[in-house]
């Protein structure tokens, strides 16, 4: 009985001071960049270079990213940043202290769009 309820203990905290987005979602997040006829081209997020086409990783943080191609540095594509919508589950699992983790693991945040098809003329 005992291990039963340590084990409900720790779940408990977990669901209550675990964020939902974090758990759910992840601190990263997949971005599909396709090119035109199957092109190689090397991009640039925030300085960090990518091999394309391919999907990427990237971090989620509470920031817009912005995607160039080194070929066709006047292409930009801006990969906006909006709340997850599962940010939105803490409400009904515990609230703020869940909202606190998301936010400060940057968990809340997704970007879009999430699949990118660049054309370098």
């Amino acid at each position: 009985m005992r291990q039963v309820l340590g084990f409900l203990s720790i779940l408990c905290i977990v669901i209550l001071f675990g964020g939902c987005a974090t758990i759910l979602s992840g601190k990263t997040q997949s971005i599909n960049v396709t090119t035109e006829q199957g092109k190689k081209y090397t991009a640039l997020i925030n300085g960090q270079k990518y091999s394309i086409p391919a999907v990427i990783e990237l971090t989620r943080e509470n920031k817009d990213k912005i995607l160039t191609l080194e070929d066709c540095p006047d292409q930009k594509i801006l990969l906006h940043k909006e709340i997850n919508p599962v940010f939105f589950v803490n409400i009904l699992s515990g609230g703020v202290f869940g909202s606190t983790t998301d936010y400060a693991s940057d968990s809340m945040w997704k970007y879009q769009p999430e699949n990118i098809n660049v054309k370098c003329p």
